[in-house]
């Protein structure tokens, strides 16, 4: 169950948090796995030689996922060189807080560039390969704030709110070309992004989690694979929340 042997994958964001988890938890079903990073090339590196040392394959690839321009030729040219792109994952994000009234143009530019802008100039880059192959796996990583909101997070929300339309409306689209389109919506996670955050902001958080504690990248990256996997041939436009009970 859930065999990804012979599948070619793209995982942005790949060199840390989530978007690591993901690409090895890819590779341990078979996947041949592109680890996505812009400036974490050694831990992307760290992250592929990890896969192949455990007898799994794995490359990197710089992408800008906050360019439009780039993030299209990126996975354009991995089409090409590609025996073929099964499974894109758009995991790279970032998170610029504040309150609204604090808010500059120039953070909720860049949250919107990298968090939503970049993953649909990805994504379109990929359904041009898929299309020709008949199939394939598009999951967005969204967040439960794009589904709940959550105060001084309004750029962060609309972006990961803007990702969950898209997936709706590429669902839609490509559905007759043998092409899934899904998100993951995690709750709090015990990542780099998390962990900057206060004593207070944590527990806070916490005290909103059913299950009472944070999830950890391998259970997001579980989701993923699922997704990705051929038993989830008939999920499509659909948001997977992974999220302890944070929001239902």
């Amino acid at each position: 169950m859930f065999d990804l042997t012979g599948k070619y994958a793209f995982v942005t964001g790949g060199s840390r948090g989530i978007g690591a988890a993901t690409a090895r938890a890819l590779a341990s079903r078979g996947a041949h796995v592109v680890i996505g990073y812009l400036s974490g090339e050694a831990a992307a590196t760290a992250v592929a030689e990890e896969i192949t040392a455990q007898g799994g394959a794995a490359e990197t690839a710089r992408i800008d996922a906050g360019s439009f321009e780039d993030s299209e030729r990126v996975v354009q040219e991995l089409g090409k060189r590609l025996p073929r792109l099964d499974i894109l994952v758009l995991s790279a994000g970032i998170a610029l807080d504040g309150l609204m009234l604090r808010l500059r143009e120039e953070d909720l530019d860049k949250t919107l560039a990298v968090n939503l802008v970049g993953a649909i100039a990805a994504a379109k880059a990929a359904l041009r390969v898929m299309m020709k192959n008949r199939h394939g796996r598009v999951i967005f990583l969204s967040s439960v704030v794009g589904e709940a909101g959550n105060a001084g997070q309004t750029s962060y929300a609309a972006s990961k709110a803007g990702l969950l339309g898209v997936t709706k409306s590429l669902a839609r689209e490509y559905a007759a070309r043998g092409i899934t389109v899904n998100a993951v919506t995690p709750g709090f996670v015990s990542t780099d992004m998390t962990s900057a955050l206060s004593k207070e902001q944590q527990e806070a958080m916490l005290s909103g989690v059913a299950l009472g504690r944070p999830g950890t990248p391998e259970e997001i990256a579980a989701a993923v694979v699922y997704l990705a996997s051929n038993e989830a041939g008939y999920v499509t436009g659909h948001a997977l929340r992974v999220n302890g009970g944070m929001y239902m």
